[in-house]
């Protein structure tokens, strides 16, 4: 599936994978404040960290003067990651200011995305608060004085409501009220949770009654069993496991290959099993130190936004 993004993603996701001046890819050195967020496992994971001008003598005045990040996903990951890092030193914003930096400023900042990239936002968003929290407690503000709200291991404890990406019962209800999801399709969005094998969407205790416990039952639209299991996020049944083959092979052959053959290196297809594809890095690539840069955002990336989101490389 090919997503619509805006000029302004695009930019910003390019030249990150560049490495041009003034972007955030990396890690900050000795930094004030370390947060992470989501999981290699299902596809989407940041580490952010930032530095702060520290203040003499109130840390509450402390500016965030460098922020960079680390993250695996897709162009919409990276690209809000670079939004974040760049909405947060523009603003000079003190740490507990940059809370009021949400998703939705994240989506402003890139022009949008397209609704089922919405997670990528929230993905950001939750790594600051994590990294906010960090700074709190190596600068010995106390964050519940402040009337500051933030759940560092919310989604460690807790019933596990989504098994597939590991989301708990907590966490899913304060993001359905934060971000006023009102339907699977939107806590799908916002966070993954339900995107892959779908049973929780109606199981006892799962998305739909989390949603009818925190805004009410909705009568006139009752709830009925699904006859058939509906469609997991990204999924090719009209694909057969030859023509997603064929598929790989038609795009790396068209928009990856002349890429690595300018600069003196090549890939080849190894093996290809259910979503995972298996590759060998041939010539220049092969002992490049971005090689596995080279891996995830320029081979995976391509593979899952022209076929499928759930593609994963791996090289051998």
């Amino acid at each position: 599936m090919a997503w619509e993004y805006s000029d302004k993603t695009k930019e910003l996701f390019m030249n990150a994978v560049q490495g041009k001046p003034g972007t955030h890819l990396g890690e900050v050195q000795d930094p004030d404040g370390v947060g992470e967020h989501g999981s290699i496992v299902c596809g989407d994971a940041m580490r952010f960290t930032f530095r702060v001008e520290r203040h003499p003598t109130d840390p509450l005045q402390d500016r965030i003067v460098e922020a960079k990040y680390l993250t695996f996903g897709c162009t919409s990951a990276i690209a809000s990651s670079e939004a974040l890092c760049a909405i947060l030193e523009e603003g000079r914003y003190t740490p507990i200011e940059s809370l009021k930096v949400d998703n939705a400023a994240i989506v402003k900042y890139l022009g949008g995305l397209p609704s089922q990239k919405i997670h990528c936002s929230v993905m950001g968003a939750e790594a600051l608060q994590a990294a906010v929290f960090d700074w709190a407690r190596r600068r010995g503000v106390d964050l519940r004085e402040l009337g500051v709200d933030i759940l560092p291991h919310e989604q460690e404890e807790g019933r596990i409501v989504c098994k597939c990406f590991s989301l708990t019962e907590p966490y899913l209800k304060r993001k359905i009220r934060e971000l006023n999801l009102r339907t699977i399709q939107d806590i799908t969005n916002a966070t993954k949770a339900g995107g892959a094998c779908t049973t929780c969407h109606h199981a006892p205790g799962g998305l739909q009654d989390l949603l009818d416990e925190v805004w009410g039952r909705q009568e006139t639209a009752p709830r009925e069993a699904p006859t058939q299991r509906p469609p997991s996020v990204g999924e090719r049944p009209e694909l057969s496991p030859y023509q997603f083959a064929k598929g790989i092979e038609a795009l790396i052959e068209e928009y990856v290959r002349p890429g690595l053959r300018q600069d003196g290196g090549d890939v080849e297809i190894v093996d290809i099993k259910d979503w995972i594809v298996y590759v060998h890095l041939r010539g220049a690539c092969a002992g490049c130190v971005g090689a596995g840069m080279t891996l995830k955002m320029m081979i995976e990336q391509t593979l899952k936004d022209k076929l499928d989101e759930r593609i994963r490389v791996i090289a051998v």
